[in-house]
C-alpha cells in the first residue's frame, strides 16, 4: 500500500511549511486527488489519521478533494469532465484528447497557528 510513503511525504512537506512560517500547530488540510492518480482516498485517509499523532498534524482535519478527470479534445475543442476511464470526447467521440486534470494529487492548502 503506497498512500503509506504519500502520507509520509505530505506530512514532511507540511512540517517544512510550517516550520517556515513559524507556525506550531496545523488545524486544517485539504489536498485535491485525482481520480487516475493512483491513490485511494479511502486508504489515504486511514494512513493520514494513523501517521499524523504526535506531529504537528495530530488533531487536523483532513478534507479530500477528488478531482474528475478532465480532457480538451483536439478535434472539437470541447473540454469535458469524464465520469467513466476512456479516454473518449463525449461530444464527437474523437479520441485525440488532451488530459488536463485528474491525473495528480495536490497539497491544496493549510490553515496553521
Amino acid at each position: 500500500m503506497h498512500e503509506y510513503s504519500v502520507v509520509q511525504a505530505l506530512l514532511e512537506q507540511i512540517e517544512t511549511i510550517a516550520s517556515e512560517n513559524d507556525a506550531t500547530e496545523v488545524t486544517k488540510i485539504i489536498v485535491k486527488i485525482g481520480v487516475m492518480s493512483g491513490v485511494e482516498a479511502q486508504l489515504l485517509e486511514i494512513a493520514f489519521n494513523t501517521f499524523k499523532e504526535k506531529t504537528i498534524c495530530d488533531g487536523a482535519e483532513f478534507v479530500m478533494n477528488i478531482q474528475p478527470l478532465t480532457i480538451v479534445c483536439r478535434a472539437c475543442h470541447i473540454k469535458s469532465e469524464l465520469s467513466a476511464r476512456h479516454y473518449c470526447c463525449p461530444e464527437c467521440e474523437s479520441i485525440d484528447v488532451e488530459i488536463t486534470d485528474g491525473e495528480d494529487m495536490f497539497l491544496m492548502s493549510l490553515e496553521m497557528v
